[in-house]
């Protein structure tokens, strides 16, 4: 058997994702002749065929799916190793891998890492922007030291706490019929906003998925006109007259220097938090246990 290559186990990992050879090679920076040869060569030692291929992809073969499992196994082991090693500095030096929703960007998490940076200099901050499902993933690869995600997601494997309070808002045009509903200062029932089309966002993000759950409770489906990538293209289709749309508190400062008229929805399920998540197996380096201790010293809950 070949030495473990954490290289190729990472390429492994990413197929798996993407099911496209020419897509991982791209968030690679390398070639797709080079992540094939990766691959080939890998399929070649082991005397197994770890992909199915075809014109549509790749996709991984029962062998495939075992040797991926145990790659996400040693990957996290030398994640693991990594953190206890940083245990034995001073602290003062560091790494600190974040993978994050763009909610989190939008809200006190970069005024919170300023803060961060400022009083630790010697620690590296690397972030990365994320949908919550690919950034709890990320943290079962240990490819993340702690993510920062809505909280309609299974967390049974994670230590979580608290990090921002937030509700969803409905935004829409002046000259839009709902729009005559929104009363400044007022919360809107749900159901005043469910009969007209909607600005959908990031399909099965935690939004979309907290939207249609709450439509298909009240045996309504979401009337989708169209759907952006990105909560300011959101905004601006919302604008041009496609549709209402939804945004969380956090992302209410990209209405600056429109004229849509909002208001937070009345229910309940509307308030959600944003929670810092970690593997509850992955050891605590210091750069971690900092910025978890900040997290709760600056944590003020809405009442």
């Amino acid at each position: 058997m070949a030495p473990f290559d954490s290289v190729t186990a990472r390429l492994i990992l990413l197929l798996a994702e993407t099911g496209s050879i020419g897509r991982a090679a791209e968030r690679e920076g390398i070639a797709s002749s080079a992540v094939s040869r990766r691959v080939s060569d890998l399929e070649a030692r082991l005397g197994v065929v770890l992909f199915d291929r075809s014109a549509h992809g790749v996709k991984l073969t029962k062998a495939g799916e075992a040797y991926a499992d145990g790659c996400r196994t040693v990957l996290r082991s030398i994640a693991d190793l990594d953190a206890i090693m940083a245990d034995f500095s001073s602290g003062s030096r560091g790494s600190l891998r974040l993978a994050c929703t763009g909610s989190a960007l939008t809200g006190r998490l970069p005024e919170l890492l300023a803060k961060f940076a400022g009083k630790y200099p010697g620690i590296e901050i690397a972030i990365r922007e994320m949908g919550a499902a690919k950034a709890l993933m990320a943290l079962d690869e240990g490819q993340a030291d702690v993510a920062i995600v809505s909280d309609n997601y299974d967390f049974t494997r994670f230590d979580i706490r608290p990090f921002e309070d937030e509700r969803v808002w409905v935004l829409a045009p002046p000259e839009h019929p709902l729009a005559e509903k929104i009363e400044p200062r007022k919360a809107l029932a749900f159901e005043h906003a469910l009969p007209y089309p909607i600005v959908g966002i990031h399909r099965t993000g935690s939004l979309d998925r907290l939207l249609s759950e709450a439509a298909e409770e009240q045996g309504k489906t979401l009337n989708e006109a169209l759907r952006v990538e990105s909560f300011p293209a959101l905004v601006r289709m919302v604008e041009a007259g496609f549709g209402i749309g939804f945004l969380r508190s956090t992302s209410l400062h990209l209405l600056a220097g429109t004229d849509l008229v909002c208001a937070p929805l009345a229910e309940p399920w509307a308030m959600r938090q944003l929670l810092v998540a970690r593997r509850k197996s992955s050891p605590l380096s210091a750069a971690m246990k900092s910025f978890i201790a900040l997290v709760s010293d600056t944590y003020l809950p809405n009442t």
